[in-house]
């Protein structure tokens, strides 16, 4: 085996070593959350989506552009929800956040209206939601219900018209940090990636019609993007897998879809806050606000 692509699992459930560090095969996960590539000890895998922490100070950055100081934290008790939550307390400070309250859910919630109480009785300048799938949705109805005025940011996962589809009107003004492929058309012409994102759009929808069972999202590109990388990185190495994965691992300067990718020992990832943009909804439509 040379190398595997896609979402799989890192652990063994036992106290050893992670399976893909005993089996030496270059992985390359197409799932978010920092813990699949934290190094060490996984440094046989890597990873396609921007990390948590790059989404997290990409919205944190925006924040204090706006002057915002005062946030509260909602987030799923789930895997994803508590690395979110890790990086939203330790990031706050150096943004000059301070978070006024903190609340969390079950991913299988059906009403999150009890902690939603709570962070409207502290007067947040806004809240910050982290969560995937229909939760995020979930927690846009009710913020709507309660009439909280503060607006609504959730993570760099829900960019995806599903969560317009399931938000409805509570989606409007929602706002959250996203790869540059929702808004293409939007990106100026100077912008790098947007010959790459604009051609990956064509043989999606033109070519291969996957748009018409899988509307594009903000994770479309991940798989395109981790495939394209191991390609290169054969073409330079071969097929070892020890100089693979140092080839995978050297990747410099890579245009992808998702971003540019500078990849090092210390970061199996290689993206930057600079490879996403802040989109908001607008009368159903992804805006760039920045």
């Amino acid at each position: 085996m040379t190398a595997i692509i896609g979402p799989t699992r890192t652990d063994t459930g036992m106290a050893s070593k992670p399976i893909i560090e005993q089996m030496k095969v270059p992985t390359f996960m197409c799932v978010g959350g920092d813990p699949v590539i934290t190094v060490p000890p996984f440094q046989w895998t890597f990873k396609s989506p921007q990390r948590t922490s790059v989404a997290v100070k990409k919205t944190f950055d925006y924040l204090k552009k706006k002057g915002i100081q005062k946030i509260a934290v909602i987030t799923s008790a789930d895997g994803f929800g508590r690395d979110g939550k890790i990086w939203l307390d330790k990031l706050a400070p150096e943004y000059g956040l301070r978070i006024a309250a903190g609340e969390s859910f079950q991913a299988t919630d059906s009403d999150m209206t009890a902690q939603l109480v709570k962070i409207k009785a502290a007067s947040p300048d806004a809240i910050i939601c982290w969560t995937i799938g229909k939760a995020g949705s979930i927690v846009a109805k009710n913020v709507r219900q309660l009439a909280i005025k503060a607006p609504l940011f959730q993570c760099h996962g829900l960019p995806d018209p599903i969560y317009i589809k399931l938000a409805g009107e509570a989606s409007e003004g929602n706002a959250m940090p996203s790869t540059k492929l929702m808004v293409a058309d939007q990106l100026p012409a100077s912008d790098p990636q947007k010959k790459t994102i604009i051609e990956f759009i064509r043989l999606y929808k033109e070519v291969y019609k996957y748009d018409q069972q899988f509307p594009i999202n903000t994770h479309s590109g991940y798989a395109w993007d981790a495939i394209y990388i191991v390609s290169n990185a054969m073409k330079k190495a071969g097929a070892n897998n020890e100089k693979l994965r140092e080839a995978i691992e050297a990747t410099k300067g890579y245009v992808g879809v998702s971003g540019i990718y500078n990849l090092t020992p210390e970061d199996h990832n290689g993206l930057g806050p600079d490879s996403m943009v802040m989109v908001r909804i607008e009368k159903g439509q992804w805006k760039m606000i920045e």
